[in-house]
């Protein structure tokens, strides 16, 4: 089986009102991408439609394990060489996917920012005060990282480190492995369809939490220089 040139991870809990037309639109605007669905142990009758849905590769969960849980698997069954992650809630717009692609010919990793967000205000505000903190504790010069639509090579996956919460950080874990970003502006619509998983409180809490863990984790994290761990000729596995 051929290698494709572009994969698309999209993550879904509970989205079965959203999960045939995001489907579609993913088809239009990529009709030759590999699209890989990760259900995150859904019980709305998601995992169904997404078994009945013809060339879409699946990841099932058995239970909910999380929005980072999903991501980082779908990255990890991903097999193009350019790898492009969107929500399952039909906020981001598929439309988008191919100028994320084509900046990755001036960098590394490209992020989308929602230019006019379709939002609640009270959703927009904690929004904002999140980003600026989160720029002052790891400095990743990303104003929007709760924007799920980002473009990276395949080959980067292996620089993420798999935790809960891992969705907010990708640029800064990026930035600090030596990796170019760029910030693209995307559409973002607003929620038809379904219920939101996330609530203000508890997402702020958690960012907390893991703001000083990953800051930790950045300044202990050892930065191997390019192709030291690659095989060198002759190795064998």
């Amino acid at each position: 089986m051929p290698t494709p040139e572009l994969s698309i991870i999209v993550p879904f809990y509970n989205e079965a009102e959203n999960v045939g037309e995001l489907l579609r639109e993913i088809r239009a605007a990529c009709p030759d991408a590999e699209i890989v669905a990760v259900d995150d142990g859904s019980t709305d009758g998601t995992t169904d439609i997404l078994r009945a849905e013809s060339g879409v590769r699946t990841v099932l969960f058995p239970a909910n394990r999380g929005q980072s849980a999903a991501l980082y698997a779908g990255l990890r069954r991903a097999r193009g060489r350019v790898c492009v992650m969107l929500d399952g809630d039909g906020q981001n717009d598929p439309a988008d996917i191919p100028a994320l692609v084509a900046a990755l010919a001036q960098a590394d990793l490209a992020c989308g920012w929602r230019r006019n967000r379709r939002d609640t205000w009270n959703r927009r505000a904690a929004s904002r005060i999140a980003n600026r903190v989160r720029r002052a504790f790891l400095n990743d010069g990303i104003r929007d990282t709760g924007c799920s639509l980002k473009a990276l090579r395949r080959e980067h996956v292996d620089l993420l480190v798999p935790f809960n919460g891992l969705h907010r950080f990708i640029p800064a874990l990026m930035r600090n492995a030596g990796l170019r970003l760029v910030e693209v502006p995307v559409n973002h619509r607003p929620r038809l369809r379904g219920v939101s998983k996330y609530t203000i409180g508890g997402r702020a809490l958690r960012g907390i939490r893991d703001l000083f863990g990953v800051s930790w984790l950045l300044k202990r994290q050892i930065r191997f220089p390019v192709g030291v761990l690659d095989p060198a000729p002759g190795d064998h596995a």
